[in-house]
């Protein structure tokens, strides 16, 4: 989860070729190649799709994210980030039909399923952080 300097988060809209829920929009990531850390993947996959540089801040949660309907099973590391740099653009057209920031209480439906498992564990730990339990959301 991106977020800029004024709160908003950075959101994308799957596109015809994505490789499940085609519309949905989502909380941008993407695959590790072979020998590369996760947090490069991360990073790398901003620069590349959308020509944003990103500071990752902490892991949110790894979650499980199964799609019964396509058969897959899918393992997603999300992480806390701040835009730092580069005007978003689509930069893979197939993949991704729309983008934009939003203020988490209007953010676009449908959001993915493991879009709305993220903001879900998210969301609670912002809670935590209201009620004086976590210090580190942020």
């Amino acid at each position: 989860m991106v977020f800029d300097a004024s709160g908003k988060v950075f959101l994308a809209r799957r596109g015809p070729a994505a490789s499940n829920e085609v519309g949905n929009w989502e909380f941008p990531g993407g695959k590790v190649t072979f020998g590369e850390r996760i947090e490069d993947a991360i990073r790398r996959e901003f620069r590349e799709e959308y020509g944003m540089e990103i500071e990752l801040r902490s892991l949110i949660g790894l979650f499980d994210h199964i799609l019964l309907a396509e058969n897959q099973h899918w393992i997603a590391a999300t992480y806390l980030a701040h835009h730092r740099g580069g005007t978003p653009r689509i930069r893979e057209p197939e993949k991704c039909s729309e983008i934009g920031w939003y203020e988490l209480a209007a953010l676009p439906t449908p959001l993915s399923q493991i879009s709305q498992s993220n903001l879900d564990k998210y969301l609670r730990a912002e809670t935590r952080v209201e009620q004086g339990r976590r210090v580190d959301s942020r």
